[in-house]
């Protein structure tokens, strides 16, 4: 357990891509067994302890740490598992190294009530850090910056295997993953993955610089639109059909409609889109979809959705990456029509003179809420996986702008656990009796850690209410907010609602009043 936790504080602390993946490597070869398995499911978020709810952990603190100072410390904190960890009594038991595989085990075979005892015992018999990185594993809140294919890439590179191995059976393998490393340590053939549905590693594109437009020729590129939806890849095998999100995990339930039975076999790349390949939904009525893991049927018909293709890596047990991608889209053309025509379409290739006309053509896509820019392929390019150098660029369109006054903030999480981090802007909004704030968007990147200094240092002089770990601050604070689009929302207060909102600067010059309107804002919505 010692060494679990010991991964998990380096991990929150390390904000370096390079640095997390050198200690999961480290660990990964330290650490073995049911320790290593579950450690590796409980960091890429593949862990469920169903009987180990937020609930028992406040049942657990109620009766073993003075209430009012539990209820302090929480309102404080504004975490959980950090307000127990914290509180909870250290005793002589403390310096045991327990079994990580073991606590986990156990909690996995126990009844609600026997669980409870379990975290009960565990807790005593752990320090701080570990009792910490227990909880926020037990209930599911473990934020440490490292996604299922961060995990996948330093599996890789700690055994010596190539990724896309790893990739490919990832959907076979279940926590504690004994079959996965029974392979990487030579005691095992590789999991087979004939006739099944497996992912297949993507292939990802460079953002296109100036100097980009000066060294490439543009015929040498096929130009398809950037679409506003979730990358998908959609697998159909023997044993049946699969989506996949971009990072390799199994979406199928979340989208039945895409993954009924099919005769035809093969892989597809492209675009998850709302709507009806003739009738585009918004990014919003994705969202509906987006995250729920058994959708009913009335919510299928309501927020349906489709699958815009756009590349073919394999064709019954064909695999096509090698061919370019003039030659894979020549074959996506055919084989296209075999597939349900209301559940799949194919990307359109755009003509462009030059450059020039592509500058146009990408300016103009302002005018689609759903298109975010352009792609450019080279044509004679394999299917490849990660990113490229010179084969593939995307090219968003420049992004939205406005001026908004920073209503309420929360803390962060991981390094950014002790300040307020999470911030929420309002605009302007007219009413009878005056002009009033009203939320239009949250963010939280954007901004150096000087200027995180700044901002949690306003919020903590300029609070006037708190809803538990919320603060409400003093209207005073103009920031400048950057997003890629804005569209109705039904859910929000002011009716609308920001994609990807971030930071692009703080405007301490500027006075509220000169914050956009929402009126304004609605005028952007299209």
């Amino acid at each position: 357990m010692r060494a679990f936790a010991a991964l998990l504080e380096n991990l929150a602390f390390s904000p370096k891509r390079n640095v997390k993946l050198a200690h999961l490597i480290a660990w990964l070869k330290a650490t073995s067994g049911d320790s290593r398995g579950y450690g590796v499911a409980a960091v890429t978020g593949d862990l469920s302890l169903p009987h180990v709810k937020g609930r028992m952990i406040r049942d657990l603190a109620s009766s073993t740490i003075d209430e009012t100072l539990f209820a302090l410390s929480y309102d404080f904190v504004g975490d959980l598992a950090e307000t127990v960890s914290l509180l909870w009594p250290d005793n002589h038991n403390a310096n045991q190294d327990l079994s990580f595989g073991d606590i986990v085990n156990q909690l996995l075979n126990a009844n609600r009530k026997e669980a409870e005892l379990l975290m009960r015992e565990s807790l005593n018999c752990l320090d701080q850090t570990q009792r910490w990185a227990l909880l926020k594993t037990a209930t599911g809140g473990l934020r440490v910056g490292v996604s299922a294919r961060l995990m996948r890439v330093a599996i890789s590179q700690a055994f010596d295997k190539p990724v896309e191995d790893i990739e490919e059976i990832w959907p076979l393998i279940t926590p504690p993953y004994h079959d996965l490393f029974d392979w990487l340590e030579g005691r095992e053939v590789r999991p087979d993955a004939t006739g099944r549905a497996v992912f297949k590693p993507l292939m990802l594109a460079h953002p296109l610089e100036e100097a980009d437009r000066e060294r490439y020729q543009l015929n040498a590129f096929q130009i398809e639109w950037k679409w506003d939806g979730a990358r998908v890849q959609l697998v159909s095998a023997e044993e049946g059909v699969r989506l996949f999100s971009r990072s390799g995990d199994d979406i199928s339930a979340s989208f039945p409609e895409l993954v009924q039975p099919l005769t035809w076999r093969g892989t597809l790349d492209g675009e998850l889109l709302a709507g009806h390949p003739d009738a585009l939904g918004s990014f919003n009525d994705l969202q509906q979809r987006l995250n729920r893991k058994k959708p009913s049927r009335k919510l299928q018909e309501q927020s349906p959705v489709f699958m815009r293709c756009y590349d073919i890596l394999q064709i019954g047990d064909e695999d096509k990456r090698p061919l370019s991608l003039s030659k894979r889209r020549e074959l996506l053309e055919t084989e296209i029509s075999q597939l349900p025509q209301d559940s799949f379409d194919i990307s359109e290739i755009i003509a462009a003179d030059d450059w020039s006309d592509l500058i146009d053509k990408r300016h103009a896509c302002r005018d689609d809420s759903l298109i975010e820019g352009v792609m450019l392929k080279d044509k004679n390019a394999p299917y490849q996986l990660g990113r490229i150098k010179g084969q593939w660029f995307k090219w968003k369109r420049d992004p939205l702008q406005a001026d908004l006054v920073v209503l309420y903030a929360q803390r962060g999480h991981g390094r950014r656990s002790s300040f307020y981090s999470d911030y929420t802007f309002g605009a302007w909004m007219d009413k009878e009796e005056g002009a009033v704030l009203v939320p239009v968007a949250k963010a939280y990147s954007g901004f150096t850690d000087q200027e995180l200094k700044k901002l949690d240092k306003f919020v903590r002089e300029h609070t006037v209410n708190k809803f538990g770990p919320v603060r409400e601050v003093e209207p005073k604070l103009v920031v400048e907010i950057a997003f890629d689009s804005i569209h109705k929302s039904a859910r929000h207060k002011s009716g609308v609602a920001m994609r990807f909102p971030r930071f692009h600067a703080i405007r301490w010059d500027k006075d509220p009043e000169e914050a956009d309107r929402l009126d304004t804002l609605e005028k952007l919505i299209s």
